[in-house]
């Protein structure tokens, strides 16, 4: 019997990984489970008639027969080859890896992309509350305006605005009282950079040697699309200082606060300086699960089968990579009319545009509502 967890990963392979619509994965999920190919490996020892005989289109079945054979070998592992190490063994091994290298960490960050046209992207309501919509925009942001930065750091930073974005929010509405711990003087002999218009304290990873990676895309560690991605925003109006920066960690300055400090200046590293930041991982997270798809309008009688958990967690990750793509075309349209600061300053305002109507006041705390993408498309530059 297919797990939840299996559906769940089985549905993240054929979305992201073999790119097909995810009503469509949905739709052969049973299929698969009949004919027992339920996972990548699976799949990948497969003859292509069996694949075919699910997905009818040619085309299609070759597409995830070549997917599932690049995710088997990328895991180093062949099709049809079973290990011959024992369970214990093979824990034993990956334990001694070490799981905190520049390539296997911005590697585990990877976000869900999106191939949808704007034809797709324009049909698109999303059912989301502000924060995370702030997390999107931040993220997406940072690849242009500090294209030098490793994905770690952009989530980073980006969780670092929406945290000090709710922190102004919740004082506004009298939730919190005082003053922040920036104000208090807890960021004092950190830099800074700003982001969506908000100054963030952060701190230097020195060590963290992802630029020196080599790979077939560049000189250093990046994904494919992220390589792609800095050589359009080398378009951009002016330079940035930061080009010439570490990777960086944003700084949670409430937290050390509570923690009663000590803040030390030009610490090293988290692990090395205990002081608390903003991680990659948790921003991640956060983004994958909040991005919801708004209920169709439909009588009783024509309701759909509720969909299970895992159902439910990859829609919501197609749906983040279908933001995210709306977002680029966003910014890459302002790409050398803007310089970056010019860039940064508007982003506020473009967010606030689509951001989901929520009630006043302290009753609209955390509310969801609706976020059209065809709102967000009309952001782009015209002409």
């Amino acid at each position: 019997m297919t797990t939840k967890t299996e559906i769940q990963a089985l549905l993240r392979f054929l979305s992201q990984d073999a790119r097909i619509p995810l009503p469509m994965a949905m739709s052969k999920i049973k299929e698969l489970q009949s004919a027992k190919l339920t996972s990548s490996d699976s799949l990948a020892k497969s003859p292509i008639t069996a694949i075919q005989a699910i997905f009818t289109d040619e085309k299609l079945a070759k597409q995830v027969l070549s997917a599932a054979k690049r995710v088997t070998k990328k895991r180093g592992r062949e099709p049809g080859k079973a290990s011959s190490e024992s369970p214990a063994k093979r824990k034993k091994t990956m334990s001694t890896e070490d799981p905190a290298t520049p390539a296997a960490i911005e590697e585990s960050l990877t976000l869900p992309r999106s191939d949808a046209d704007e034809e797709e992207l324009a049909k698109t309501i999303l059912h989301t509350n502000r924060a995370p919509l702030v997390l999107a925009f931040a993220t997406k942001l940072l690849e242009f305006t500090m294209p030098s930065q490793p994905l770690s750091s952009r989530l980073s930073l980006a969780q670092a605005v929406v945290s000090v974005n709710a922190r102004t929010k919740a004082i506004s509405l009298g939730i919190e009282k005082g003053t922040s711990a920036e104000d208090d003087g807890w960021g004092q002999g950190q830099p800074k950079v700003r982001v969506m218009g908000r100054d963030i304290r952060v701190m230097k990873r020195w060590g963290y040697g992802w630029k020196e990676e080599k790979s077939e895309q560049g000189t250093h560690y990046l994904k494919a699309e992220d390589s792609d991605a800095l050589d359009s925003q080398k378009t951009l109006k002016q330079e940035d200082e930061t080009d010439n920066e570490p990777a960086l960690w944003g700084l949670d300055l409430e937290a050390l606060r509570s923690s009663n400090g000590p803040l030390v200046s030009g610490a090293q590293g988290a692990k090395g300086s205990g002081l608390p930041v903003y991680t990659a991982q948790s921003a991640r997270a956060y983004l994958l699960k909040s991005f919801a798809s708004m209920p169709s309008p439909m009588d009783d009688a024509s309701l759909p089968k509720k969909k299970s958990a895992a159902m439910l967690k990859a829609e919501k990750e197609q749906n983040l990579g279908l933001i995210l793509q709306a977002l680029d075309l966003v910014f890459r349209s302002w790409v050398g009319v803007l310089s970056r600061e010019e860039l940064d300053k508007r982003v506020w305002a473009w967010y606030v545009a689509v951001r989901p109507e929520v009630e006043n006041g302290v009753a609209g705390w955390g509310g969801k509502g609706e976020v059209r993408l065809s709102q967000m498309l009309n952001l782009r530059r015209k002409g």
